[in-house]
């Protein structure tokens, strides 16, 4: 499969020598940045210019760099002061050497470093590809819509440094479905006999209904026609999307028997346009952007995971969203911050039989084929609103100029004010989740949208990915608010959410989450810019936790036993993670039980304790 009017040579135009030094310099930057927080290195202090350095792992090759150390122990690595020595030879900067060079302290041991190399590589090939291009600037992508600021985005995950692995996509697939190249995709559509899938959905939406919504008449009838005319009965049948690089590349061969004996049956492509998004497997109808968006199975690794979907926790995943989006509608913070999820409304997964009875539970053989169906926030927006997702307010554009700092001019707000009102929306519906129902998100910047004014001020967040991503932390029969049993709580097909946690790591939740993946990189920009002094940022985030505890006494004991305010907190490494395992860093059946904490963090909020 190639993609349509691209030559082999235009498809490796952004590898050049200049763009390619570029990138290099660019992500071992990072790479200096994140692994001296993680201290996995060490940087030495130079006497002579107030420089840092960090050795290799033999001694001989030296990396020199100027940084300023911020709150979190924060390293703001200035790109353009890295430079190389080896004895008195100063050396180009090549990512794939740095990783050799420093393979020891960074833990990677042989059967990992070839694959995390190949994920560097790929990584510093997207870096390229976003350097050659026209981007808009900060300024022009603050003034732009929803679907323009998910594509402009430049780095991905602001932690991980191999962030862009995506190995398993060729570059013309590259090009058709990275969501930085922006390409109308249009799903592919099967046939899977009902025997042989499971389709679940929320409260008032059936199969017919969604199906109904999702396609027109004439489609319906092209896909109907493709299975009468082989023989086969349409009823025996659900009709489901799936990503184009998972029928080429896997369902056609891995799935081959199912194609063959046609209980799965290729009814061809669908007629709407979609943008990939930024977690690659999702895809949001620019056709018709009141039409759900679509997340798809796909084996392609990416950042630690093969990023595929589990058929059989597919089943639950309307019931969890129902009950959460029931829970939140009913509290009265939650409705006063506006806050909201869009619901995931309906999920099918299909059962290969041979490999389900050969595999052991969370083994990518059973996630290669399931779909699911999650609400647009465009029907929610109020006129002049628009949307934006979180991520983007730690983009910087190619002059390193801030899309947060752009919001923050165009809103006409002092800094603060705009900050508080972004946190008003963001982190207080976070906190109250946490201490009053022992809920937790994965609020990380590409799983919450903001819905922006007109001025560019925050009014209210949207958290998306619900099912695969919270956790309510009370053991089975504990109290939950007002001594009301969580059993009796969640329902029978929600209690898969449940997670035991332990009491010193429940507030890791918030404090790695939020403070350290995502505030410790917005204040370390709008500090760097100029903007809004990091005291001045950490203390309207203390403000903002003081008011919301102010606002709710009857949780005193909640917010004593779980202290936001402590001195210090444990690190947990996210870097470290991928590094000992770029396979499956994590066993989603136990995330807490793979933490890597090393050490403590000093509490930026701790010395505005009320």
């Amino acid at each position: 499969m190639t993609t349509p009017g691209l030559a082999a040579q235009d498809a490796v135009a952004h590898l050049t020598p200049g763009l390619w030094a570029e990138a290099n310099r660019l992500l071992i930057r990072k790479a200096l940045a994140e692994f001296a927080h993680e201290r996995l290195l060490t940087p030495k202090r130079l006497p002579q210019d107030g420089h840092y350095a960090v050795r290799s792992d033999d001694g001989g090759t030296e990396y020199r760099f100027a940084a300023r150390r911020q709150a979190l122990d924060h390293w703001q690595v200035d790109p353009d002061s890295i430079t190389r020595h080896r004895g008195h030879d100063e050396l180009p900067l090549d990512a794939l050497e740095f990783f050799i060079e420093l393979r020891n302290f960074l833990g990677l041991g042989p059967s990992i470093l070839p694959v995390y190399l190949e994920e560097i590589s790929s990584t510093l090939s997207g870096t390229a590809y976003k350097l050659a291009a026209d981007r808009p600037s900060a300024a022009e992508l603050a003034q732009s819509g929803f679907q323009a600021v998910e594509t402009g985005m430049t780095e991905g995950h602001p932690c991980f440094v191999a962030n862009n692995g995506r190995l398993g996509f060729g570059i013309h697939e590259y090009h058709a479905y990275a969501p930085e190249a922006a390409a109308p995709v249009r799903l592919l559509w099967l046939a899977a006999r009902r025997d042989h899938a499971t389709f679940t959905a929320g409260t008032g939406l059936d199969y017919d209904t969604l199906i109904r919504d999702e396609l027109d008449e004439a489609t319906v009838k092209r896909f109907t026609t493709t299975l009468t005319d082989l023989g086969l009965t349409p009823s025996d049948y659900y009709f489901f999307p799936t990503h184009p690089w998972q029928w080429w590349n896997k369902l056609s061969v891995t799935f081959a028997a199912e194609v063959a004996q046609q209980r799965l049956v290729c009814l061809g492509p669908g007629d709407d346009d979609h943008l990939a998004q930024q977690s690659i497997r999702t895809f949001f109808n620019t056709t018709a952007p009141a039409k759900h968006y679509v997340k798809t199975a796909l084996s392609v690794l990416n950042m630690g995971f093969m990023r595929g979907l589990s058929a059989s926790y597919m089943e639950a995943t309307p019931a969890i969203n129902d009950w959460l989006a029931g829970l939140i509608a009913a509290d009265d913070t939650f409705r006063a911050a506006r806050f909201s999820i869009i619901r995931e409304r309906a999920a099918i997964g299909y059962h290969h039989r041979q490999y389900e009875a050969a595999t052991a539970k969370g083994s990518p053989y059973l996630k290669m084929l399931a779909a699911l169906w999650r609400e647009s926030p465009v029907p929610t927006l109020e006129p002049g609103q628009r949307l934006a997702t979180m991520a983007s307010l730690l983009h910087t554009d190619r002059d390193g100029d801030s899309f947060a700092a752009a919001l923050i001019e165009a809103s006409g707000l002092e800094p603060t004010a705009w900050l508080r009102r972004y946190l008003d929306a963001y982190l207080t519906p976070v906190l109250h989740a946490f201490y009053a129902y022992d809920l937790v998100f994965m609020p990380h910047g590409e799983n919450v949208i903001l819905v922006l004014d007109e001025d560019g001020a925050v009014d209210r967040a949207i958290f998306k990915d619900i099912a695969e991503e919270i956790a309510v932390m009370v053991p089975q029969g504990l109290k939950g608010q007002g001594g009301a049993p969580f059993a009796a709580v969640l329902p029978p097909a929600v209690e898969r959410i449940r997670a035991d946690v332990p009491e010193d790591k429940k507030l890791l939740s918030v404090f790695t989450d939020v403070f350290d993946c995502f505030f410790r990189f917005l204040s370390g920009t709008l500090a760097d810019r100029g903007i809004l002094t990091e005291e001045s940022f950490w203390r309207t985030v203390a403000d903002c936790v003081t008011a919301y505890q102010a606002a709710h006494p009857h949780l005193a004991a909640k917010f004593t036993a779980y202290d936001l305010f402590t001195e210090e907190f444990a690190l947990s490494c996210l870097n470290r993670l991928q590094l000992r395992n770029n396979q499956e860093m994590v066993d989603l059946q136990d995330p807490a039980g793979a933490l890597q904490l090393i050490g403590t963090l000093r509490n930026p909020i701790a010395p505005y304790a009320p």
